[in-house]
């Protein structure tokens, strides 16, 4: 275990490539690591929505030294925005190919774990599946582990409020005055014209000083092609046939905002099915409380389901 979350930030490193931007996090002077861990953010944000529970999350891991974590900025946000070469169709399927395409670069080590928060669970779930029908290439390794955290794993209907408010933000944000004010001025004209004050600070917290302007960390029409990509894109059939030696967890809140009891209803159907061996396994927890962004409002409990299961990795009799 490590000493402190101090003794991560020392070790964490940068890059930026004709592929996908990423930080690459290592506990180890040598640089060395046994196990990759890859974090995948939602839409409209970036790898430093992720870093501060990736660090908790190395830390927490009771082999630390053997993990590298790996954080990734999606096409249309943070540093990949200004990356020429990430053609259109701006979807999940593209995304995830992005992934693969950097972890080909690299000429290392696949992750052996897959984290996707919200958007960036369906990139995961996208990414597993190519990584099982070989749409990836040989080198390709399927991870043991997909962790999709507060993500809808089917098409997602009109009648997901929380869902549709962001659509129509994404619509409101392309009418927006360039440039923008300040931050403070954008959270009242969305809350003004309606939209919810949570979105509202999110949506601004997604801006960056540019020179004298505020500008926005994500390309808003990318952004939008990515959203109808996120609504439209079905893995329920990948949930209900696993490629053998795969765990997909979805991590949900209690929110019916995201959780239509008709879904719930089907995730808890595929637990309790028996499994013949032949396909891997899926889970589900719950973390009362948490809002959409479980990894912040609930950091602690969500450790607590993951640290173990990763831990059983690298020390399979945990």
């Amino acid at each position: 275990m490590l000493d402190g979350i101090e003794s991560l930030k020392s070790q964490l490193i940068t890059f930026k490539m004709s592929e996908i931007a990423f930080e690459e996090l290592i506990n180890s002077s040598s640089n060395e690591y046994s196990f990759t861990a890859l974090l995948i953010h939602g839409l409209l944000g970036a790898r430093d929505s992720l870093i501060d529970f990736a660090r908790s999350l190395a830390s927490s891991l009771s082999t630390s030294s053997d993990w590298r974590m790996v954080l990734v900025d999606l096409r249309n946000h943070g540093s990949s925005v200004d990356i020429e070469g990430l053609s259109p169709p701006h979807d999940v399927p593209n995304a995830a190919r992005d992934v693969a395409n950097l972890f080909k670069s690299l000429n290392g080590a696949w992750p052996d774990v897959v984290i996707g928060h919200s958007m960036g669970g369906k990139v995961a779930l996208q990414y597993a599946l190519s990584c099982a029908q070989g749409d990836y290439g040989d080198s390709a390794k399927l991870p043991k582990q997909l962790w999709v955290l507060d993500a809808n794993p089917g098409k997602i209907e009109n009648t997901n409020t929380g869902f549709e408010e962001l659509g129509k933000a994404l619509h409101t944000l392309q009418t927006l005055p360039s440039p923008i004010p300040s931050k403070e001025w954008l959270v009242d004209h969305m809350v003004n014209l309606g939209f919810s004050k949570p979105l509202s600070e999110y949506i601004s917290s997604r801006l960056k000083k540019s020179g004298e302007h505020e500008t926005f960390l994500f390309n808003i029409e990318g952004a939008k092609e990515m959203f109808k990509s996120i609504r439209d894109t079905d893995y329920w059939p990948l949930l209900e046939q696993p490629p053998k030696g795969t765990e997909i967890a979805i991590v949900r809140t209690e929110s019916q905002l995201t959780w239509d009891p008709d879904v719930v209803e089907r995730l808890e159907s595929l637990v309790k099915r028996e499994s013949d061996g032949s396909s891997g396994k899926v889970s589900v927890h719950v973390v009362p409380r948490a809002g959409h962004w479980i990894h912040e409002d609930e950091p602690q409990k969500l450790l607590e389901i993951m640290v173990p299961r990763m831990d059983s990795l690298v020390q399979p009799h945990l």
